[in-house]
């Protein structure tokens, strides 16, 4: 009997199966269907879509040895209080074994406001590390050689200020420009989408990443100026497929902003890095994974030219999905990061983070953040995944859904592209001014909740299984002093600089800011004399003016 018949005679006596269960579907929603079978294939030509991995479209890997040849980066997010203390923690982090650094900021610095700003009251320090001048950058990094170790900025609205703050501190180590190897988020359209950090509007914004995509293609040849980030649209309510689609599309945007400032795709291309979430569904994020490379690698060649085979990789970092946690029984938190991890590392990610188990009450503390890290080592020393590349791949379940997922993105990429009037780049920045972007995520909240409150989706300790003796685990506390220290540190910097020379390159960046030079040498100008987040914010401000998003309904 022929693989097809059998498959035929299965599929008749699943049907009539008394037992026979209710329809499934992943967690966006899309239906399963009961059992994938070679009827499933017969139409995949797997040369063109799926082959080796390292070889185009790379929807098995972007590098032919996988895991084997290099394990991920263990890339823990960390960042709190004032930059001192996060420097203890990123040594800590190192000491257990980590392999990159990645920083988080407090909010006040996400927004471009220094700690005494009026704006700030009550934040410094929460949710992040308070960094306001390059003195605070060369404390975070004191005993550091950023030389040797990768480091990622997860900042987009100041982010070319807080590139620049980086750049002089390893300046100041002696480190050559072409040595430093990291990132810097730089997505300021997902913020406009989702996560709502901004300092401009939205044009004179892409005009400084622009800025940042030049200087690094001329200087920085193993940097990332940009992260595009699906993280943050995923955590807002987004399906798989809409995180899938609008980061891609988000990419497209920079890469025509590229094209468009006269740089070569080739030269820039592979400076673009990704930064997806990996949530609870696990083959659904496996899928969504291997389909970005897939997208990428062909929209690359096919439609902007490339010919460089590093400018069609989609190299990405991972974060497991902060709004799986839950605050009811937290320690299940352990096994929801575990999985979520495991598709990361399955689905090919070049980096990963792990959520600790109390991140759903505050920032995580110094036992469960090792927790975390431990997850990733045992998964790559113990689990035996990094042992084989794509592990899923020829999977009649997982190939298929990963058609699935790439066919819900492309028709996202029609609509953006129609809105755009053929540029994807005027296509997310008409969609952000019109509330496209951010309607289509309320949305599919909406419905998500809706299969939660009826119970179609079932989330362990919270709408069932919820009899419990897990008590609520110490958390980290951020106390005033902090705030009250940044502040103090922030007033004697400004007194002790040379306050002329500061003035006087304040005053150019904004002169330059109405011209078309790149602005990056200016920024770097008024960040070695000293120069806040906030004073360079504002600097280009009375220029551009500061953002204020329109509400939607």
């Amino acid at each position: 009997m022929t693989d097809e018949k059998r498959a035929l005679d299965w599929q008749k006596r699943y049907e009539e199966a008394p037992e026979r269960d209710a329809d499934f579907e992943t967690i966006s929603g899309i239906p399963l269907k009961p059992l994938y079978t070679p009827l499933d294939d017969r139409d995949r030509d797997y040369d063109a879509t799926v082959g080796f991995p390292g070889e185009y479209p790379y929807t098995r890997g972007v590098y032919t040895s996988g895991h084997r040849g290099r394990l991920w980066t263990m890339r823990q997010f960390a960042g709190f209080g004032s930059a001192k203390d996060t420097n203890e923690r990123f040594h800590f982090l190192l000491d257990q074994g980590q392999t990159g650094l990645s920083v988080a900021y407090d909010m006040p610095t996400l927004m471009g406001r220094d700690p005494d700003d009026p704006l700030t009251l009550g934040e410094v320090g929460r949710c992040g590390a308070s960094v306001a001048s390059l003195k605070d950058m060369e404390t975070l990094f004191d005993g550091i050689p950023l030389d040797k170790v990768s480091v990622s900025q997860t900042i987009s609205g100041p982010a070319a200020t807080l590139f620049c703050y980086y750049v002089a501190c390893a300046g100041e180590q002696g480190v050559a420009l072409d040595r430093l190897d990291g990132t810097c988020q730089t997505d300021i359209l997902k913020e406009y989408i989702a996560q709502k950090e901004w300092v401009y509007p939205p044009r004179p914004h892409m005009r400084l990443i622009g800025d940042m995509m030049e200087y690094c293609a001329d200087h920085m040849p193993r940097y990332h100026p940009i992260s595009v980030s699906g993280y943050h649209i995923r955590e807002a309510g987004s399906t798989a497929a809409q995180e899938l689609a609008f980061t891609l599309a988000d990419g497209f945007a920079y890469v025509e902003l590229g094209l468009a400032r006269g740089l070569d795709v080739d030269i820039f291309g592979p400076q673009l890095s990704f930064f997806f979430n990996s949530h609870i569904d696990f083959f659904e994020e496996i899928a969504k994974f291997r389909a970005a490379r897939r997208i990428w690698a062909r929209w690359m060649k096919e439609r902007y030219g490339a010919r460089n085979p590093k400018a069609m990789q989609c190299r990405f970092h991972v974060q497991t999905a902060g709004c799986s946690l839950t605050l009811q029984q937290p320690y299940n938190n352990v096994v929801r990061t575990a999985l979520e991890a495991l598709a990361g590392v399955i689905g090919g990610a070049q980096s990963l983070h792990t959520n600790s188990l109390d991140e759903v009450y505050a920032l995580p503390s110094q036992e469960n953040v090792e927790i975390a890290l431990r997850t990733q080592q045992i998964i790559a020393h113990e689990s035996g995944v990094a042992s084989v590349i794509d592990p899923l791949g020829g999977s009649h379940f997982v190939e298929s859904l990963t058609d699935r997922i790439e066919e819900e993105a492309e028709e996202y990429f029609k609509r953006i592209e129609k809105i755009g009037e053929g540029s994807m780049l005027e296509g997310c920045l008409r969609g952000i001014d019109d509330g496209y972007f951010q309607m289509e995520i309320a949305e599919a909240a909406y419905r998500q909740q809706k299969r939660f409150d009826a119970e179609r989706m079932i989330q362990v300790g919270v709408n069932a299984f919820t009899e419990s003796v897990q008590e609520a685990p110490e958390f980290l506390r951020i106390g005033q002093e902090v705030e009250d220290r940044a502040v103090e540190e922030t007033n004697r910097l400004r007194k002790d600089r040379d306050h002329d020379a500061c003035a006087k390159a304040l005053a150019r960046l904004t002169d330059a800011s109405r011209g078309g030079d790149n602005l990056i040498d200016y920024i770097l100008d008024a960040t070695r004399c000293y120069a806040t987040v906030g004073e360079i914010a504002q600097a280009m401000a009375d220029v551009y003016g500061r953002y204020r998003e329109a509400p939607r309904f």
